[in-house]
């Protein structure tokens, strides 16, 4: 009971560690945009998008329950394949995060997690129902995410098409607050709730509960809640570099679109259990709203290196967990 208790624990921590650079890995999300248009300073950009994200991770747990629930048999993991997953994931949240990438976390913990439950009971413990749904979204949402952009853009244009640009300009400082918080508040409802997931699945294991009535304890909330909304506030300042200045050279106008995009396709996938890539949503997003004034102006290569680091992440976090989740059953 000691030892289990112990690997109990070892999740909690690691989870903790995750969300927390989960939210300094993907600050970017929320503020990139609002600080590239110079409409927030960094500092007050940062403190904001913390505030919020800790807000949004209290608004619901439908992703949680997914992602705890309906991606693996949790009776038929352990603590081992829990603890697997998070260094999985935490390993390759640093790596893309030291060179500026911004890879998905949730397409890290998602995929680690299948690898080390695989490696834990084998093929059958995936619940293939639960993997469609999951992979439907991490693939969907950014194509939406580039129409959405793209067209909420060109409304935007034909609107003010004869308002003068000084005027547009004080219009979008102002809007672009408003949807900068919007994005904050929905990453931090979306991205909080996939380590709820996890921990919560620990403790169905530790306990022997009934996976079918999973439920997130409010504790487990506000943990989660707090770790990413104290990562948020350090800040990912490599990778607002590159969403915010190398992809797409933006103005209020299109972060405001950008941001508004991005924002309400995550909190629909929200409501709906869906855990996505926020990282995804909001780069195409960005994409689609470069795109809306010319194709030239998105700096696609920039884009290829992003979406390559995006293939690359599902099989690499898979293996690597797998890998990890076999050493520690011939260690533990």
């Amino acid at each position: 009971m000691h030892d289990s208790f112990t690997l109990l624990v070892i999740v909690i921590v690691l989870a903790t560690v995750f969300d927390f650079i989960n939210g300094f890995h993907d600050t970017a999300n929320a503020i990139a945009t609002s600080v590239s248009t110079r409409v927030l300073s960094p500092k007050f950009a940062v403190g904001m998008a913390a505030v919020l994200n800790i807000a949004g991770a209290f608004a619901g747990t439908a992703v949680a329950k997914m992602v705890g629930s309906g991606l693996v048999d949790a009776s038929s993991v352990n603590q081992i394949t829990v603890i697997s997953a998070l260094l999985s994931a935490i390993i390759w949240d640093l790596l893309t995060w030291y060179f500026g990438l911004p890879t998905s976390s949730s397409h890290a913990i998602l995929a680690s997690l299948v690898g080390a439950a695989v490696a834990t009971a084998g093929t059958g413990v995936i619940i293939q129902k639960g993997v469609y749904k999951i992979l439907f979204g991490l693939f969907a949402s950014p194509v939406a995410g580039l129409v959405l952009g793209y067209f909420l853009m060109q409304l935007l244009v034909n609107i003010f098409r004869r308002v003068s640009p000084a005027i547009v300009s004080r219009i979008f400082n102002r809007s672009q607050i408003v949807s900068a918080a919007y994005m904050a508040f929905s990453h931090g409802n979306n991205d909080a709730q996939k380590t709820m997931g996890i921990i919560t699945m620990a403790l169905v294991s530790y306990y022997n509960l009934d996976p079918v009535a999973f439920h997130v304890p409010t504790w487990v909330i506000a943990l989660c809640a707090s770790a990413m909304g104290l990562g948020t506030a350090l800040g990912g300042w490599r990778i607002i570099k590159t969403l915010g200045v190398k992809l797409v050279n933006l103005r209020p106008i299109h972060g405001f679109a950008a941001e508004a995009s991005a924002a309400t396709i995550i909190e629909v996938a929200s409501r709906y259990g869906l855990p996505l890539s926020t990282t995804h949503v909001i780069s195409s997003t960005i994409m689609g709203v470069g795109a809306s004034k010319r194709l030239s102006a998105v700096r696609w290569g920039v884009g290829g290196n992003i979406v390559l680091a995006w293939v690359i992440t599902l099989p690499a976090c898979a293996l690597l967990a797998w890998a990890i989740c076999k050493a520690a059953h011939l260690l533990v």
